[in-house]
């Protein structure tokens, strides 16, 4: 696939099929990660692999129990440590996790961000020192189905040209 077929393909996963990824796989996936840009390259990102069958549901129960992770291959806790990096930190580890889930859909496997968990579960569950933060939990898996496109607002709707509400193309013709 390239590039711009991997964004276009890429959707929110919610079911799974009971399969392994292969080591060889999750390796590349996480290798995309490993590469992310970070402020100042700094890497305050860390990242915790869950494939124990208990400790999945554990999770999926964390995660306002939304079971479906628990059916994933695997779920990747992305953590980041703001003593690295007090300003990016966070941010630094949703780059890096994009990387993840655009490197996972270019190999054929789903994922599904998830924000919605209680920090301190995951914490405990995962033995994260206090100090670190759970940025997100990503799981990653063979899918289960094939989720449509959803609509997405049409360029003109998002990018301004030079100024807040100044459509961009209106921009480009006054630059010529």
């Amino acid at each position: 696939m390239d590039f711009f077929e991997v964004v276009r393909n890429r959707r929110s996963i919610r079911k799974y099929r009971k399969e392994p990824i292969q080591d060889e796989r999750l390796a590349m996936i996480f290798e995309a990660a490993r590469i992310a840009p970070s402020a100042a390259n700094r890497q305050p990102w860390r990242f915790v692999v869950v494939q124990d069958t208990d400790r999945k549901k554990a999770l999926a129960r964390a995660a306002n129990n939304q079971m479906f992770l628990s059916e994933a291959a695997a779920i990747v806790a992305a953590v980041a440590d703001p003593e690295v990096s007090s300003r990016w930190h966070e941010k630094d580890a949703m780059i890096a996790v994009e990387h993840m889930v655009l490197a996972a859909t270019a190999l054929g496997y789903g994922t599904c961000w998830i924000g919605a968990f209680e920090e301190d579960s995951v914490k405990r569950l995962l033995k994260i020192p206090e100090r670190i933060r759970v940025v997100a939990l990503l799981p990653i898996g063979v899918p289960n189905e094939a989720p449509a496109s959803k609509p997405r607002k049409e360029l003109h709707e998002i990018f301004f040209g030079e100024e807040w509400q100044k459509p961009w193309a209106e921009a480009c013709i006054s630059r010529e």
